[in-house]
């Protein structure tokens, strides 16, 4: 044993002959107590990662909740995809550029629903009810209420020149209607082309604070089947059912070349239905917008394209390639076309109607 002075503190050492220095008591106890809370540590980790559901904060989910808010996220079990087996064989399940178009058997929705419900995704559904087109409203809110974007959040945006006449449809939960009175035209062409200037202004206005996607509908339709999360993304639109198995030479695109929406006749991808078509607010509001600066060019030149705002919708998705295309699933005239043995549902489909009488 060694014992050093330093003025009146005594410091003792012990020490072995031939040995290096032992550690401290201290020391020891430290590195005992270390290990164990590391066998803790990991042994907390892995129950907690065997659990079925666990709690995540907003960073985990793009850092799009608010405050100490969670969500739940739930194990699943689906069957596994397989690179070396398509999903369908008897139609294009992707355009040229790399965009998905929507069929049955392409998509697992629950899946999806489950990836936009982390999101806490809201979804805006925009349609028109001006004049005669008001009787349509409450079967097209009806079938909504059972097809559309079920167990997400959803705002009905119905443009009318008539709010008393606006039925009052029951909704389930975070589901509303709001109405947004609006002026009638004489002619049901000046209602069509005046669409993108309406939805346009009330993008910029309240529709990009308020809700996450927009979707376009016509009115004088139902929904028949399953309409969700699947058709959502950045900017879609829907092929048209006349012309999804026809050449482009037979699209009816404006043809001529004084109009804004002009199209030759060795252009075009495919023909896509004014009928539906959407995508983020922000999208939206730039698809109506140049629509719109595009039909007022053609107004002052005294042209109305052929097919109005959808020979404007045309000419800008050609331009502006959407990042999903839905197939005709999307919008169908099961009257006029049919059920042809490759669209294996019909989801939103036509309302058997006399044109003449509901346009005068």
């Amino acid at each position: 044993m060694l014992m050093l002075r330093t003025g009146q503190t005594r410091f003792l050492e012990f020490r072995e002959p031939g040995k290096p220095k032992c550690c401290s008591l201290c020391t020891v106890i430290f590195l005992l107590i270390t290990l164990v809370w590391v066998l803790l540590g990991a042994g907390f980790l892995n129950l907690r990662n065997s659990r079925l559901g666990r709690q995540v904060g907003a960073s985990e989910v793009g850092g799009e909740l608010d405050g100490p808010q969670a969500v739940t996220l739930s194990r699943m079990v689906y069957p596994q995809p397989k690179v070396l087996t398509p999903s369908r064989k008897d139609v294009l399940v992707l355009t040229p550029w790399l965009a998905p178009i929507v069929w049955e058997g392409t998509f697992n929705i629950d899946i999806l629903n489950e990836q936009f419900r982390l999101r806490n995704t809201t979804i805006g559904l925009t349609t028109f009810a001006i004049k005669k087109y008001v009787a349509f409203l409450e079967l097209f809110l009806q079938t909504a209420e059972k097809h559309f974007m079920v167990g997400h959040k959803v705002t009905y945006y119905v443009f009318t020149d008539r709010p008393g006449d606006v039925p009052r449809v029951p909704l389930g939960e975070g589901r509303q209607v709001v109405v947004l009175e609006v002026r009638s035209y004489s002619r049901w062409q000046d209602v069509s082309m005046h669409r993108m200037e309406m939805i346009s202004n009330f993008s910029r206005r309240r529709f990009l604070h308020e809700v996450d996607y927009l979707v376009c509908a016509d009115v004088d339709m139902r929904f028949r089947d399953h309409v969700g999360v699947e058709i959502l993304s950045p900017l879609f639109g829907t092929l048209h059912p006349g012309f999804y198995g026809a050449a482009r030479e037979a699209f009816t695109y404006e043809r001529r070349p004084q109009s804004q929406a002009h199209v030759p006749r060795d252009e075009g991808d495919f023909y896509y239905a004014g009928g539906f078509f959407g995508g983020s607010v922000a999208e939206v509001l730039r698809v109506t917008s140049a629509c719109h600066q595009a039909m007022a060019v053609d107004r002052a030149h005294g042209i109305e394209a052929v097919w109005h705002d959808e020979s404007h919708l045309n000419r800008y998705l050609l331009d502006h390639k959407p990042t999903k295309v839905l197939s005709p699933e999307y919008l169908w005239d099961e009257q006029l076309l049919g059920w042809p043995a490759v669209m294996k549902k019909l989801r939103y489909v036509t309302v058997p109607k006399s044109h003449r009488v509901i346009r005068d």
